[in-house]
C-alpha cells in the first residue's frame, strides 16, 4: 500500500503532507516521497499505534517527533510544541500523522493561521474535507481558543 494511501491522507504542498496512523510498510515509503520530518500527534498507546515508530523512521534517514496530544485533552502546550517543531524544520518536507488525521490537520491548519498568518477560511478548508471540529465540542473550544488567543496576540 502505497504512502498517499494511508488514511485520511492529504497534500497541503511538495512539503506538507498529513494522514492518519500509518501502517509501518506505508511509513516504509516515506523517503520515496522525500519526507525528511515525521510529526506523530498521537500517543503511543492508541489503537494501532506502530511499535518503536521512532527507531522505524529514525532508520530511514528521517527525523521522529512525537508532540502526544491527548484526544479529550487538546493542549496550548502541545500546540506550541508543535509549532515550534514546524518552525524549526520549516524548510524541510515534513509529514503529520495521528490516528485518523483530526489532530494533525487541525494542528497544521492553527500552525498556518498563528504561525504564518493565512485567513482562516483558507488554513480550514483542506482540514474540512474530512472532518469537521463543529462535531467535537471539546475541539471547537480548543482551535476557537487557540485562534482567537492568537489573533488576540498580533
Amino acid at each position: 500500500m502505497m504512502f498517499d494511501q494511508i488514511y485520511n491522507f492529504l497534500r497541503y504542498s511538495e512539503s506538507l503532507s498529513s494522514s492518519g496512523m500509518p501502517t509501518a510498510e506505508q511509513l516504509s515509503e516515506a523517503p520515496k516521497h522525500g519526507v525528511q520530518v515525521v510529526i506523530n500527534l498521537a500517543p503511543h498507546d492508541v489503537p494501532n499505534a506502530i511499535p518503536n515508530e521512532g527507531q522505524l523512521v529514525n532508520s530511514m534517514g528521517i527525523e521522529y517527533i512525537n508532540i502526544p496530544v491527548n484526544w479529550g485533552t487538546p493542549t496550548k502546550d502541545g500546540l506550541d510544541k508543535f509549532m515550534d517543531a514546524m518552525e524549526e524544520h520549516k524548510d524541510k518536507v515534513i509529514h503529520v500523522h495521528c490516528e485518523a488525521n483530526f489532530r494533525a490537520s487541525a494542528f497544521i491548519a492553527m500552525y498556518r493561521i498563528l504561525g504564518l498568518g493565512w485567513k482562516e477560511d483558507n488554513a480550514f478548508e483542506i482540514m474540512h474535507k474530512i472532518w469537521d471540529e463543529d462535531a467535537f465540542p471539546v475541539w471547537k473550544l480548543f482551535i476557537d481558543g487557540m485562534v482567537n488567543q492568537g489573533s488576540e496576540n498580533s
